[in-house]
Order: C-alpha cells, then sequence, then structure tokens
C-alpha cells in the first residue's frame, strides 16, 4: 500500500473508524460473485491477539489457511509470535492496520471478550470473514450489534466453539447428536431440565476465574499497550491480575468462568433443546453480592423458557443427584446411564438431526452460514449473559425472548448496552 494512502491511527479515530465509509475492502474470495475461489486458492488469515488461545488460532484452528499477519498490544507477545511463526508473517500493534490489507481472507479474534464485538464489526466492514473467540459479546447489545453488521456486510462468521456439531461433550463423554436424536423424537418427553454442574461433568471454574477486590496500582509494563488493551473499558488502574491469562476474574473484560466456560457448556444445551430461536424468560440466581468490578462465587443459576425446559447451572457442586438431561420419560448422565429401555437400539434406528455445515472455509466459499453463526451464537451467548446480569442483579428477572429486553427492571436493563470509553462506540 502506498505510505501516502494508509490511515493512520489518529486519522481512524478522527474519520470514525466504525462508520460504513471507512471500510471498501472486498477479499479475493468473492471478487466477481459467489463461489468464484477455485477450490485449490488458499485463503489467508489474520490473528489478532496472540497471548493465551491465540497461540492456538496460529496454527491448529483453521490450519489450512495461511497466516499473513498477527497482532498484539504486548510487545513480548508479538516479537515471541513473530519468531515462532517464521517468514512471511507482519505484525501490527493496532488492529485497525490489519484490518487495511486486501489481502487478508479471515481475521481470528481471540482477544478478551470486551474487544470481540468492535473487531467483528469492524473487520466486517472490511469485508473480512470472521472466526471469533467465545463468548461471542460481552452484552446482549453487543450481540445484537454483531448480528447486524454480519448482515448488513454479508460475511462469514464463526465461534470457537464445536461441541454442538463434534467431538465428545465435556463430562458426558458421548457426542451432542446422540442426545439431540433420544430429544428430537420424544425419547425424554417434555419439558425437559438440564444440570450443568461438578456432579453432571463440568466445571464451572469459579476458583479460577474470579477476580481480586484489593488491587493496587502498579507501573505500566513498558512492553505494553494498556490504553489499547483496556479500549472501550473504563479506564482503571493497571494491575497485572487485570490483564493477560487473568483478565476473565473482572466483569469490565469478561465474567469469570460464565465468560470462559459458558458458551462450551450452553451453545450444546441450546441445540439440544431446540432453542436457537428463542431465550429463556425467567432467570434467577443464588448468590452473595457481587462486587462492582471483581467476579465473585456464586451458587446457582435458574434459566426458564416459556415452555417449561429449564436449565440449572450448579456452580456449588450441590446438585448430586440430578442427570444431565431429564424429562416425564426419561433421563440421560454422564457415563452413558439412562433409564430409557433399549436406549442404544432406538438410537440406531431414529433419524439422525438436520445436517449441518462444519466445515468454514467451505462455508467462506460457498458462503453459506456455518453450524454455529453469529444468529444462533448470539442466542447462546445470551444465555451467559442473562446469567451474568442475574449474578450481578442479584434478583429474579424476567425477560421478553423476543424483544430482548428485561420486564419493568431498568437496573438490569443497564447490562444490556453498556458504555463504552470514547472514542470507542458501536456503529453498524
Amino acid at each position: 500500500m502506498n505510505k501516502n494512502h494508509r490511515l493512520t491511527r489518529r486519522d481512524f479515530i478522527k474519520t470514525s473508524l466504525f462508520t460504513a465509509a471507512a471500510f471498501n475492502l472486498v477479499p479475493r474470495h468473492v471478487l466477481g460473485g459467489q463461489g468464484n475461489t477455485p477450490p485449490s486458492e488458499t485463503l489467508t488469515k489474520a490473528v489478532i491477539g496472540v497471548g493465551g488461545m491465540g497461540q492456538g488460532h496460529l496454527k491448529g484452528i483453521n490450519p489450512t489457511s495461511r497466516l499473513v499477519a498477527v497482532c498484539d498490544v504486548d510487545e513480548k507477545h508479538l516479537q515471541a509470535t513473530l519468531k515462532a511463526v517464521g517468514e512471511g508473517v507482519k505484525g501490527y500493534r493496532d488492529f485497525r492496520e490489519v484490518l487495511e490489507r486486501k489481502d487478508i481472507d479471515i481475521v481470528h479474534v481471540p482477544t478478551p471478550p470486551h474487544w470481540h464485538a468492535l473487531i467483528s464489526i469492524a473487520a466486517a466492514k472490511a469485508g473480512k470473514d470472521i472466526w471469533c473467540e467465545k463468548p461471542m459479546t460481552r452484552t446482549i447489545g453487543e450481540g445484537e450489534a454483531v448480528k447486524a453488521a454480519i448482515a448488513k456486510y454479508e460475511r462469514i462468521f464463526r465461534l470457537n466453539t464445536w461441541f454442538r456439531f463434534e467431538g465428545d461433550f465435556y463430562g458426558m463423554a458421548m457426542p451432542v447428536k446422540r442426545i439431540k436424536k433420544a430429544v428430537l423424537n420424544g425419547l425424554l418427553g417434555w419439558p425437559l431440565k438440564v444440570t450443568v454442574g461438578g456432579p453432571t461433568g463440568f466445571d464451572w471454574k469459579q476458583n479460577q476465574w474470579c477476580g481480586r477486590t484489593n488491587l493496587t496500582p502498579q507501573p505500566v509494563p513498558a512492553e505494553l499497550d494498556y490504553d489499547l488493551w483496556l479500549g472501550p473499558a473504563p479506564k482503571k488502574p493497571y494491575h497485572p491480575h487485570r490483564v493477560h491469562g487473568s483478565f476473565r476474574g473482572y466483569w469490565d473484560y469478561d465474567g469469570g468462568g460464565l465468560g470462559d466456560m459458558g458458551q462450551h457448556y450452553l451453545d450444546p444445551v441450546q441445540y439440544i433443546l431446540g432453542k436457537d430461536n428463542e431465550s429463556p424468560v425467567e432467570i434467577e440466581a443464588d448468590t452473595d453480592p457481587q462486587d462492582e468490578d471483581a467476579v465473585l462465587p456464586w451458587r446457582r443459576i435458574r434459566l426458564k423458557y416459556a415452555d417449561g425446559c429449564e436449565i440449572i447451572l450448579d456452580g456449588a457442586n450441590k446438585e448430586k443427584d440430578a442427570s444431565f438431561i431429564s424429562g416425564p420419560k426419561g433421563f440421560m448422565a454422564k457415563e452413558n446411564e439412562s433409564n430409557i429401555p433399549d436406549l442404544e437400539k432406538k438410537l440406531r434406528e431414529l433419524p439422525d438431526p438436520e445436517p449441518q455445515l462444519t466445515d468454514f472455509i467451505k462455508a467462506v466459499k460457498t458462503r453459506k452460514k456455518f453450524a454455529l453463526n453469529e444468529i444462533n451464537g448470539h442466542r447462546s451467548c445470551t444465555l451467559i449473559n442473562l446469567a451474568k446480569i442475574a449474578v450481578q442483579t442479584g434478583r429474579p428477572l424476567k425477560f421478553d425472548s423476543q424483544t430482548q429486553r428485561f420486564i419493568n427492571d431498568d437496573k438490569a436493563n443497564s447490562y444490556i448496552n453498556q458504555p463504552m470509553r470514547a472514542p470507542w462506540k458501536i456503529e453498524v
């Protein structure tokens, strides 16, 4: 790119990065119309955020795409990554410079969650397809904005969790497809109750991902652009526990174990229950009062749908007698335990669930939606955000599944669209 035509960081802010006029870039694979990419052509990718999960996105995640750019606000992370990936990959401190490049097809977003929406929307405007880490967004309002941006700019989006369509589902030690078949064909009856906690094979990692309430300000390391790391989050004094591996313990950036494990655990539950187009209408949390800054432990969260289906999040590992999923006709639990007669024979004979497109590269090349996309992904992330808000408010909540707003509760609704620190803002 000609130096005279490169926008600086200051130029971006002045002209408002998140406006449609800021980007007119179209990736190579959609030039000339949909489906025009030869099957032999290798797509390119950039990874924004190369600490923690970002290391997995460099090679192990989407390995068939060619890595051409990496970005991180921590110079140590960036230089170590550039040394590891070798020649042909360029490093950046500011993600906006990455999005200027016309030779990038796919942008990976393994940053802390408070950046997921802003970078995903900016990438969509820049004509990039997006592979985003979980949780999809930090708030319900951000999820709505990502959905709108993906639709407006006709991008392909996927979340980096896969249990609804691939692999054994954590503590259940079986594919989700098996449970889905049982539910879809009425073997358990209706309504259903799902329990997610230690006794049913799932760990909410509360000890690992709680924050600290006694942080004392520390000098910012020379290698870290802390202001850019914070981005839209409130300006707070630096402490190493706020950033990198332990950021999940603070509400400004994530939601503790709910943010870390929630979409892994709850997206498959949503799929099993057939709830990709709706949200619970009642939510309540058993918790001690929460700190405004640090995520603290909670004991139990209950989410109930309009038809009576319930999801129980067991944070204290007390649901000792619970099965993973149960209904009026039977139950299924970990280690293949069930009280349904001839379950294995019945599952072999029953029809499979509807096929899903689980090849992301094929989705990009054909412009067809990936199995876990911005629409159903937003709904499963809403489960996480509803649980977070119930924990933060500490009271029972009523939620309108269609408008995605709480009923007669201004405080709860204030968590849906939270203010961002200037100059950052959501603009689709």
